[in-house]
């Protein structure tokens, strides 16, 4: 990281883990990324309360999903209902894609594993959450800052009707992204941008937040790009007042990438595991066959057996073993090498 990056401002983060270790590691990254940052650490939910209860002032939150007295799920429900606007990342060892959906669409900015997290990715993790999260606020409360914020956001953006749902404005990134013109967002409606088959999806969800008379939702979905591509979005929108009249502000964010990837690395993990189980057993054998040999050398007196021939017997058995072990090496690293590409 050049020095340009670290002497920005300073942050304040508080650090919700109980393993020192994983700890340790987080904080060494948070230092090596930014200037001097304030670091408070919280080993339970119920320390991460108080703490957030005394003070709002946190830049970010870093959440371990298995604490002491709380996790998965709820626990991300009730941290994110303390942290209020503060950004909250979740640090976790799951690998299930469908938790990482399921993550998300509670609110949370992004969702971090463990074992994969390098300096530079956490920096840029805690650097655009709190930039969406300030895009979101800042159109929230002025219109004045909209027309600017709208069109320089690095991430697609849109205003809707809220009763044809058809696109009054899209920025730049939008138009990138999706591949339709700006004339042609503008003769669509939101529901054109959906697969036909989560449109029925989409109906609900308009009639359950209109019944409901929420002004805000969170939650991911699919979207369809001009070329055909289905995406999976992160999706923020809320309600603003302009030109005098209430319109839905979308905030589209693509984790098609991110999931994808916790996919990949969940299903290699998978053939690791099943590499080990075949292989496990198939070692057996060869060990089995030693063992007996070495108790009859060791155990028979001179004439009793031919040593000579037990011996040969004993090293045709460690061949075999290290050709089992050859080949379980390969096959990891086959499976490595496909994750590297």
């Amino acid at each position: 990281m050049n020095e340009m990056a670290r002497s920005a401002e300073k942050l304040k983060i508080l650090v919700v883990e109980d393993s020192e270790g994983d700890f340790i590691l987080l904080e060494e990254s948070l230092r090596e990324e930014f200037l001097e940052p304030e670091i408070e650490r919280a080993v339970t939910f119920s320390a991460a309360a108080k703490l957030l209860k005394s003070r709002s002032d946190y830049d970010t939150i870093l959440l371990d999903l298995t604490l002491p007295d709380a996790r998965g799920t709820e626990l991300v429900t009730d941290i994110l209902e303390l942290a209020g606007q503060i950004p909250v990342i979740v640090l976790t060892g799951y690998l299930d894609k469908n938790f990482g959906i399921q993550t998300l669409s509670l609110g949370v900015s992004d969702y971090l594993l463990k074992d994969e997290i390098e300096p530079i990715q956490l920096y840029k993790s805690i650097s655009y959450s709190r930039e969406r999260k300030r895009i979101v606020n800042q159109l929230a409360h002025s219109e004045e800052k909209y027309r600017n914020l709208f069109q320089l956001s690095p991430q697609p953006m849109w205003l809707c009707d809220l009763e044809t749902f058809r696109f009054l404005n899209v920025n730049e990134a939008a138009i990138k992204h999706y591949g339709y013109s700006l004339d042609e967002f503008l003769s669509m409606t939101i529901r054109d941008i959906y697969p036909v088959e989560d449109i029925p999806i989409l109906e609900e969800r308009i009639r359950t937040t209109s019944a409901s008379g929420s002004l805000y939702f969170r939650g991911t979905v699919r979207h369809k790009k001009k070329n055909g591509e289905i995406i999976d979005v992160d999706l923020q929108s809320n309600i603003i007042n302009f030109d005098n009249t209430k319109n839905q502000l979308v905030l589209a964010n693509d984790i098609t990438e991110k999931l994808n990837y916790i996919s990949s690395i969940q299903s290699q993990n998978e053939k690791l595991k099943e590499i080990a189980w075949i292989q496990s057993h198939v070692v057996r054998a060869p060990i089995a066959r030693m063992i007996g040999l070495i108790d009859l050398i060791k155990n028979f007196g001179d004439g009793e057996v031919n040593k000579r021939e037990l011996i040969e017997h004993l090293l045709n058995s460690a061949y075999e073993l290290d050709g089992i072990v050859r080949d379980i090496t390969n096959k990891t690293e086959l499976i490595e090498l496909g994750n590297k590409e």
